[in-house]
């Protein structure tokens, strides 16, 4: 079965999915979207499409395109709403980057128009299929760090600078997606500060921000465009030891640093025995294989509630968190 696929956008992640359903032996690029003429230029260059496919800077041209079977947007968030909602109206199954909306009740909308439509609405949330995550989610059951603490994640860089959003919907998504998916729960209680340097619309550029969940676990993520020192880093602290995903290690991106702290007389002191693995992994696209999943997603006629439901709840959190930052931090509690 070839799946017909447009791809509306064509900036740093849009040309991506061109290039793995391109390569996808399911899948076929029959049209690609871009408001910027030179751009289109740039790509059709770069791909070499075949005369057949559709390039243009006008996506109702695009959704028109004969024999479409789906759409993959990857366009601002801001537009994601629309663009999402005329696909599906139209019978297509949806790859949307995340977040799904910038509001709740949007998404919410969204993912119940793919489950009326029998559409997939698949919402791209690319770490959970990085190895890395898969691994450290092997260790946690594991049991290998005894009772959870608490974990903390920090995303940093000097640019890009989003104009659309700020830098809590640009970055927390991700160990969001993480840690939810480590400890199978979402957060119930959520608080964020904002600070914002640059005259760019009043949008926080630095964001900390900590999460509450149910069982008591609580995390807390720092979230910087104005940093030279460029970080992807999460870390899961139990009794027994810490997890530590780090992105940017190419030779140890997921370890295991085992130890704990035992009394002796009146003080506490780190007990015999320390260690640090290096968690093996698979070498292999995440992205390549959020683009397999959505294929297959089509191909068996799965249910189409999984990944809509999770992106729902991702906006849902990240509604509470920028609601805590406009009241300045003041706790929100998600119902």
């Amino acid at each position: 079965m070839n799946i017909r696929i447009a791809i509306l956008g064509t900036g740093r992640w849009g040309v991506h999915l061109i290039r793995n359903f391109q390569q996808h032996p399911n899948s076929r690029v029959v049209a690609v979207v871009d408001p910027n003429s030179r751009r289109l230029t740039e790509i059709q260059q770069k791909f070499n499409f075949d005369s057949d496919v559709v390039v243009t800077n006008n996506w109702l041209e695009a959704m028109e395109a004969p024999g479409i079977d789906a759409v993959a947007i990857a366009t601002p968030a801001s537009t994601h709403y629309n663009l999402v909602k005329e696909a599906l109206n139209r019978g297509y199954h949806v790859f949307a980057e995340k977040p799904l909306t910038l509001n709740y009740s949007e998404s919410l909308e969204l993912s119940q128009l793919a489950e009326k439509q029998q559409r997939q609405l698949f919402v791209d949330r690319t770490y959970l299929f990085h190895s890395a995550v898969e691994g450290g989610k092997n260790v946690v059951r594991s049991g290998k760090l005894g009772e959870l603490r608490y974990g903390y994640g920090t995303r940093t860089h000097l640019e890009p600078v989003r104009q659309d959003v700020d830098a809590l919907w640009d970055l927390a998504i991700h160990d969001l997606c993480i840690f939810n998916s480590w400890l199978s729960e979402t957060p119930d209680r959520v608080q964020a500060f904002g600070t914002a340097w640059l005259p760019n619309g009043g949008l926080s550029d630095l964001v900390t921000a900590k999460l509450t969940y149910p069982s008591g676990f609580q995390a807390f993520l720092h979230m910087c465009w104005l940093n030279p020192d460029k970080q992807r880093r999460l870390a899961l602290v139990g009794s027994e030891g810490t997890l530590i995903f780090d992105e940017m290690s190419e030779e140890a991106p997921l370890t295991l640093q085992q130890g704990h702290l035992e009394r002796e007389g009146d003080r506490w002191k780190a007990a015999a025995g320390q260690s640090r693995e290096i968690v093996a992994i698979e070498k292999a696209e995440p992205l390549a294989k959020a683009c397999d999943r959505f294929l297959s997603l089509i191909r068996d006629n799965t249910g189409s509630s999984f990944s809509a439901e999770a992106g729902v709840e991702l906006v849902k959190i990240l509604c509470g968190l920028s609601e805590s930052l406009q009241q300045g931090g003041e706790l929100v509690q998600l119902l």
